[in-house]
């Protein structure tokens, strides 16, 4: 993580200040230390150049974590599958297993290999309604904050996808966030080796609990960080709380008469972001002012599962065809 953002950063727990021990440094990152609260003591420690900011009741919460040991254990236990799934042909998989091609690859340590699976499976489980839907609103927003210099903090950022793109379009430095240390591992060896690293930071955090001081960020972004969200106001409460400028989050609402994804969202705690009306009634319940850009819609039809991994699931969600509106939303 990048030095400067030592005046942004406090206890997540208690919001209070933090004191710092900086072990090792290399030009502007700070590669190891510790912060400590002077109020209640809690250790944040800074590993491998991430901020680990999480409290002690979401550090067993991190999914990139389970998945990928689920699917490395997985593997072990059915070499034949393992052979054919890593080093079998790609064209000859189904688009949901060259995706977990992907991932043990990326595990494994071989990020061109994951890349070119992933690149194989995007325009065959996606219709192209979706992926021309998206690549429009990413290239809005990516226009949007061009030649930006200020630091801008990226929540939720996964596998880095927007991050890839937005970062060179930038003047200045990205912060990449996400509750996993184990994906934002992977995004640290991605930017290095795009020589990137120097101008981007990795913070592991809950955004329930963010570390931000209050007003801290001038631009907040995410890529589908939205759709994920459980808990809407209290979420949307503490992004208000340090976003002192804009949050720009491209995302997409279902129709509202959508009665069967309505039920698998309700069903998954899901609804409450992902429709418009009430994504808009939960913003300006927590103080913000929202409007869309770059609006279109879509044609969106549900994931093909594996084959090799018999019947697992890429994405859960559409459980049936529907038309998405997709959107750059802008709270401020």
């Amino acid at each position: 993580m990048q030095r400067f953002l030592l005046d942004l950063l406090e206890c997540p727990a208690c919001h209070h200040d933090l004191i710092w021990r900086i072990t090792e440094r290399r030009g502007s990152q700070i590669e190891a230390g510790a912060a400590r609260c002077l109020a209640c003591d809690a250790t944040y420690p800074i590993r491998d150049g991430i901020g680990l900011f999480l409290v002690s009741e979401t550090r067993d919460d991190d999914l990139w974590e389970e998945a990928a040991t689920g699917l490395g254990r997985f593997l072990a236990e059915h070499p034949d599958v393992d052979a054919q799934l890593t080093a079998g042909p790609l064209d000859a998989l189904a688009p949901a297993d060259q995706v977990f091609r992907a991932l043990a690859l990326e595990e494994r340590g071989d990020p061109a290999g994951a890349e070119a699976a992933f690149r194989a499976a995007r325009p065959r489980l996606y219709t192209p309604d979706y992926l021309a839907c998206y690549a429009a609103v990413r290239q809005h927003l990516i226009a949007r904050l061009a030649g930006i210099s200020q630091p801008i903090v990226d929540l939720a950022s996964g596998r880095g996808d927007l991050a890839d793109e937005l970062l060179p379009a930038l003047a200045g430095s990205l912060v990449l966030t996400d509750l996993s240390p184990r994906v934002l591992r992977h995004d640290r060896r991605r930017l290095e080796a795009r020589g990137a690293y120097e101008r981007a930071s990795l913070l592991a955090f809950d955004a329930l609990r963010t570390p931000f001081k209050t007003g801290a960020l001038p631009i907040l972004t995410t890529n589908f960080g939205l759709g994920s969200v459980r808990d809407a106001s209290p979420l949307l409460v503490e992004l208000r709380r340090i976003v002192s400028g804009s949050f720009y989050a491209i995302t997409y609402f279902f129709p509202e008469d959508d009665a069967a994804n309505r039920a698998a969202l309700a069903a998954a705690g899901l609804d409450t972001l992902t429709f418009r009306q009430t994504a808009l009634e939960r913003f300006a319940a927590a103080g913000w002012t929202v409007t869309l850009e770059s609006v279109r819609t879509g044609r969106a039809e549900p994931t093909p599962h594996g084959v090799l991994i018999e019947g697992a699931a890429i994405d859960g969600l559409p459980v049936a065809s529907t038309e998405l509106e997709w959107c750059v939303l802008v709270a401020r």
